[in-house]
C-alpha cells in the first residue's frame, strides 16, 4: 500500500531519512497515515502495530523536515517457502512533499537496512490502477510482479480507492538481483521482450473520484484483472512500465525465465 509520487523531479535534500525512534515519532506516523488516506478509524493502522513492527524485526522509517515527520515506510517480517523477507505494508508522503523523490529515498533506505540484516527480498502490494506508483515501483526501483490479489482488503474507507474493490499487484523487489543493481546504478531497467501489455488510461483518477464516472473505472479494473490473472497463469510477469505524453500507463509483461531475476 502506498501513497507516494511519480519519478520525483527534484529531491528535497534537507529532508532526513532515518529509522523512527520512540512513541512520539510512531504516533506521528499514525497521524500522517490518517492525513494521506483519510481512513475511518475502522481501517486505520493503530500505533500498536507500528510498535510491534519495530520490535519483531520490521522497519519503521521516517522522512523528517526540520524534525517534523513528512513521510514514512513501515514493514513487517514474513516467510514463504522457507525464505524470510520483509513485507512493506505502508508508505506515505504528505501531499506538499510529493513529486520530490522522497518516496524513492524511503524505499532505498529500506533496501539498505534490509541488506544490512541479510534480507534479499522486500514485497509490497499496490493498486494496478495507480499509474504514478506503478511507474515508481517498476521503472524507478526495479520491482517485478507476477501475483494478483482480488479485493485484498475489502472495500476501503479511503476516498483514494473510489469505492472499487482493493485489487492489488504484489511487487517483488529482489534486492541483490542483477536487474535491481543495474537499474539503481544506471537509472535504466533491462530491456523487456514484451509478449503482452496491459493499459491504464490517464483518466482513471477522475473516473474513480467522480461517482457518475465510476462505472468506467470499474470496467477498466475488471478488464485488467482478467488480463493479469490470465497472463500470470501462463508464466508471464511484469518487467516494465511505460507512460506516454498524456499520462496513460502501460504494463509490459514477459516470460518469467527471461526477466533477469534470480530468486
Amino acid at each position: 500500500m502506498a501513497a507516494i509520487e511519480g519519478a520525483g523531479q527534484q529531491v528535497r535534500a534537507e529532508v532526513e531519512v532515518r529509522l523512527c525512534q520512540g512513541l512520539d515519532e510512531l504516533n506521528a506516523c499514525v497521524a500522517v497515515q490518517k492525513e494521506v488516506w483519510d481512513f475511518s478509524d475502522y481501517d486505520l493502522i493503530p500505533l500498536r502495530l507500528f510498535v510491534v513492527a519495530e520490535k519483531i524485526g520490521g522497519q519503521v522509517i521516517g522522512a523528517f523536515d526540520a524534525g517534523e515527520l513528512v513521510g514514512f515506510a513501515m514493514s513487517i517480517p514474513g516467510a514463504r517457502d522457507g525464505r524470510a523477507y520483509l513485507h512493506s505494508h505502508m508508505l506515505a508522503v504528505r501531499e506538499s512533499y510529493r513529486n520530490a523523490g522522497i518516496g524513492r529515498r524511503l524505499k532505498l533506505f529500506q533496501r539498505e537496512d534490509a541488506l544490512a540484516r541479510r534480507f534479499e527480498l522486500i514485497e509490497w502490494t499496490f493498486d494496478p490502477l495507480e499509474i504514478k506508483n506503478a511507474w515508481l515501483n517498476i521503472e524507478r526501483l526495479g520491482a517485478i510482479a507476477r501475483r494478483y490479489n482480488l479485493n485484498q482488503y475489502g472495500i476501503s474507507s479511503s476516498p483514494l480507492q473510489g469505492g472499487l474493490p482493493t485489487d492489488r499487484l504484489v511487487a517483488e523487489w529482489w534486492l541483490r538481483s542483477e536487474r535491481v543493481e543495474s537499474l539503481l546504478k544506471t537509472g535504466k531497467r533491462p530491456p523487456v521482450r514484451a509478449e503482452m501489455s496491459i493499459a491504464v488510461p490517464a483518466e482513471i483518477y477522475t473516473w474513480k473520484a467522480v461517482p457518475q464516472h465510476r462505472p468506467k473505472a470499474e470496467q477498466v479494473q475488471a478488464r485488467n484483472r482478467e488480463q493479469f490473472l490470465d497472463a500470470f497463469s501462463r508464466g508471464l510477469a511484469v518487467f516494465g512500465y511505460e507512460r506516454d505524453a498524456i499520462g496513460n500507463g502501460t504494463f509490459l509483461l514477459g516470460k518469467w525465465e527471461e526477466g533477469g531475476v534470480s530468486p
